[in-house]
């Protein structure tokens, strides 16, 4: 379980900073990483057993 948080943790610290790579406008890029924090903050507690 430990395992498959910290994967999914690394995961979600990459696309945010791919994302901040892509040559896009700002307002795109803060709606995207706030998409992939939600889903991010989603999975993880999902490993942690609350849904």
């Amino acid at each position: 379980m430990l395992i498959s948080v910290l994967i999914t943790f690394l995961v979600i610290i990459l696309i945010l900073y791919l994302i901040n790579m892509l040559p896009i406008d700002g307002r795109a890029k803060q709606i995207i990483r706030l998409i992939v924090i939600i889903l991010g903050v989603l999975s993880l507690l999902r490993y942690i057993a609350v849904f």
